[in-house]
């Protein structure tokens, strides 16, 4: 028996409009704005969990490495993200050591985790225990990792300390680097709608958006 065609909202307008089907990597996009409304992407599981597991591996050595290292009369000081969010709270700075240590390691370590729990076990069609909440809790940390507005930071700081010191960058500056593509990759190639879809072809499984 058919599944009847279900309803979908466009994102831009609100217009509630029925799903149609798709052949692979087309799109359907609004009747009224034109917005895309969803994507016929059938690798975004295994896409979305290859990025996430690339980008974790790099979310370790960032962690890690210095970031850079000032050169001062042949003495060299190196740095680490964890060693910048200790200096800013001992220079009596505790909100903006709070807010780096909230977006840039512990918002893209939940991120991570929780995508390669939620999409490891779709992915040999095992639903994962707690995938609703999982979902929310995504949904909620998405806006608050920003990596790339801390990668601007640094580089913004190299340019004004290189006049008075020589900065060597370390292996976590490229690794934050490579880190904020994987990140936006992984976010780009993730699609929810992808994820219910394949929880409702695992059998003996009701699944409820």
């Amino acid at each position: 028996m058919a599944h009847p065609a279900q309803l979908i909202a466009c994102h831009d307008c609100d217009l509630l409009q029925r799903e149609i089907p798709l052949n692979p990597g087309c799109a359907a996009s609004c009747s009224r704005c034109g917005a895309v409304l969803y994507r016929n992407a059938t690798d975004s599981i295994d896409r979305a969990l290859a990025y996430s597991l690339a980008a974790a591996v790099v979310f370790v050595i960032a962690n890690l490495f210095p970031i850079f290292s000032i050169e001062v009369q042949g003495d060299r000081t190196s740095i680490t993200l964890m060693g910048a969010v200790r200096s800013l709270w001992n220079q009596d700075m505790q909100t903006i050591s709070l807010l780096v240590l909230l977006t840039t390691v512990l918002i893209p370590a939940l991120e991570l985790t929780s995508m390669t729990y939620l999409l490891l076990p779709l992915k040999f069609r095992r639903v994962p225990a707690g995938y609703t909440l999982l979902l929310r809790l995504m949904r909620m940390a998405e806006p608050w990792g920003m990596v790339e507005v801390f990668m601007l930071g640094v580089l913004v700081s190299l340019v004004k300390l290189t006049s008075s010191f020589k900065v060597i960058p370390g292996v976590s500056l490229w690794s934050f680097g490579v880190l904020t593509l994987l990140l936006a990759a992984a976010a780009a190639s993730f699609s929810p709608r992808d994820v219910w879809a394949r929880l409702d072809s695992i059998p003996g499984l009701e699944v409820t958006p």
